[in-house]
């Protein structure tokens, strides 16, 4: 089974483009003829009705906007498929805008007495449109969110593609060889310390040789995110926007936060520890993520799945066959090659259809976790298919603890059966994937935090580098020396630019599935059924619920606390070893 592209011929490709339009369309106007049926005492029937129109509305858009995205993300440089996404887009704005009269009569023009009563008719669309409700106070008359729609079409959205392309485009030179950025990506874990600085230094210098251009994309975003989402939808802070998108509460990802901030000792105690395991008085921030000992070989694309399907089957063999169904299905794209979208993610197209993963593997054993990574998205969205297309999508932060507890099923399985030396290596990167995915992830919101602040008082592109740099210093305090061109590595994440405040995201996932993954080790195999039950539950509870449901409470300083409390045992192991 080598690498390779996926298969897209289960979705409707550009020829069939013109005839679902029109169908699409003529959904669309069929809805929009039912707006006489919104009044107070509406029927259950009515409403069920209505929202079943909404769900096939959603349906064959997703299935014509995905084949769209994902032939984009295959080959983002083609003026085509540039084209087609554009043209997506601006038909996904239209449609929103048609049908925008039902969210409204929800949100604004539905008393509560009327909401309560068909509320209790919902089942699991309960949640979802209780969350619509909260979002009332945020919701602008129909005239203003028309033109907010359209807006978004030539504004960030063609802001972001225009990050897309000219990014994608870079190429980077290492020792005369000019590779993309995945290439140069598995160089910063190089045994050689001469070619992780070479690498660094060619990434961060397009970057900075590019910062003034992309920094004013960067600002463009921001500005409008501001202006649109605190200005006129007054809400209490940017970061409050991805709450509320979320569906979680600004004190719940205040406690994670502080958290995370609190516990930067323990990542500063383990460079400590790395250090002196390379042999080296100060860590220096280009070998962060040095191996401690000879990286293993590398492995082939079949040998690497078969790799992570036997972790999920050691767990429970129902996640191993939804994962294998991803796989069997030609969904997964994971060769390298020029123009292909950087980075890795799992694309959910509907209930109906197995999600599509996006990868580019080069045999490195990161590529494997990161397989395992995505497949566990997978996985939440193949256990959710039976929920609506409305809410089969968890939330971001749920969502990426699906992903990062498969790669604990992983990293378990290797571990068991490692001798003490290659144990030891595995557990210094084990380490080094807990800060990235945890503490790098929760700093990059504070950087964010500040970024955003900043741009609406005016700042340029220069202080947002030397906000940067106050960040790294904050995060690593004495434990790593920090070189100034890594001023201008938050140019080169692309987060920042396409979902605002995601990355906190990551520190919530890890933290989660380090305690769900905790629960598992005292609980067994039955612990299996509950976290495949949390899993089944897509976005149709507020994640707060829905995790209090199985005993925890997200909200406390506490819960957080205690995933430390697991990166602090595995530091404690690896200073043992």
């Amino acid at each position: 089974m080598g690498t390779g592209r996926w298969d897209l011929s289960g979705l409707p490709g550009k020829s069939a483009e013109p005839r679902r339009i029109k169908e699409i369309l003529r959904l669309v106007k069929g809805f929009r003829g039912s707006e006489d049926r919104l009044r107070p005492k509406i029927t259950h029937a009515e409403l069920r009705g209505m929202i079943s129109k909404i769900e096939e509305i959603a349906e064959k858009f997703a299935e014509l906007a995905s084949h769209a995205s994902l032939s984009h993300a295959a080959d983002t440089q083609s003026e085509a498929n540039i084209a087609r996404v554009a043209a997506m887009n601006r038909l996904g704005a239209r449609v929103r805008n048609e049908m925008l009269f039902f969210d409204q009569w929800w949100k604004l023009g539905l008393d509560a007495h009327n909401a309560g009563r068909l509320l209790g008719v919902l089942g699991d669309l309960r949640a979802y449109y209780e969350h619509m409700r909260l979002d009332a106070k945020h919701t602008l008359p129909e005239p203003q969110e028309r033109i907010i729609n359209i807006m978004d079409v030539t504004g960030s959205s063609a802001l972001v593609r225009l990050y897309d392309t000219i990014t994608s485009k870079f190429e980077y030179r290492v020792n005369s060889k000019t590779m993309g950025r995945e290439e140069l990506g598995a160089l910063v874990r190089s045994p050689d310390a001469k070619i992780r600085r070479a690498a660094y230094r060619a990434l961060l210098s397009k970057f900075a040789s590019n910062r003034t251009v992309l920094g004013d994309i960067y600002t463009s975003i921001v500005s409008e995110w501001n202006s649109v989402e605190v200005d006129i939808r007054s809400h209490d802070s940017a970061i409050s926007v991805r709450n509320m998108a979320n569906n979680i509460d600004d004190r719940t990802v205040e406690s994670l936060l502080g958290v995370c901030k609190k516990n930067a000792g323990v990542f500063r105690r383990f460079f400590a520890a790395k250090s002196k395991m390379l042999g080296r008085r100060t860590m220096q921030r280009y070998d962060l993520y040095a191996p401690t000992s000879r990286p293993p070989g590398r492995r082939p694309y079949g040998a690497a799945l078969r790799d992570v399907l036997g972790a999920m089957s050691d767990f429970d063999p129902r996640m191993s066959a939804m994962a294998k169904k991803v796989a069997d299905a030609d969904h997964i794209d994971s060769s390298v090659r020029k123009g292909k979208m950087s980075g890795a993610f799992c694309s959910t197209v509907s209930p109906r259809h197995i999600p599509y993963v996006l990868l580019s593997f080069t045999g490195t054993q990161d590529d494997t976790f990161t397989l395992a990574h995505e497949l566990g998205h997978a996985v939440h969205s193949i256990a959710a298919a039976s929920q609506s297309i409305l809410v089969q999508h968890a939330p971001l932060p749920v969502a990426e603890t699906a992903s990062t507890f498969s790669e604990m099923l992983l990293y378990d399985r290797i571990m068991a059966g490692a001798p003490q030396a290659q144990g030891r290596a595995l557990l210094a990167s084990k380490l080094d994937s807990l800060y990235a995915t945890i503490a790098r992830q929760s700093f990059f919101t504070m950087f964010e935090i500040s970024a955003h602040k900043l741009v609406t008082d005016g700042a340029g592109v220069g202080e947002l580098s030397a906000a940067y740099m106050k960040n790294l210093r904050s995060q690593f305090g004495r434990s790593v020396s920090i070189s100034e061109d890594f001023a201008d590595e938050w140019v080169a994440i692309p987060h920042f630019y396409h979902t605002p405040f995601y990355c906190y995201a990551y520190s919530f996932g890890n933290l989660m599935a380090l305690s769900l993954f905790s629960r598992y080790k005292r609980e067994g195999a039955g612990f299996a059924q509950t976290y495949l039950d949390i899993l089944a539950a897509g976005g149709s509870k507020k994640p707060e619920d829905l995790m209090a449901s199985h005993g925890f409470d997200i909200k406390s300083a506490a819960f957080w606390q205690e995933g430390f409390d697991y990166v602090g045992a595995q530091l404690g192991a690896l200073q043992r070893l």
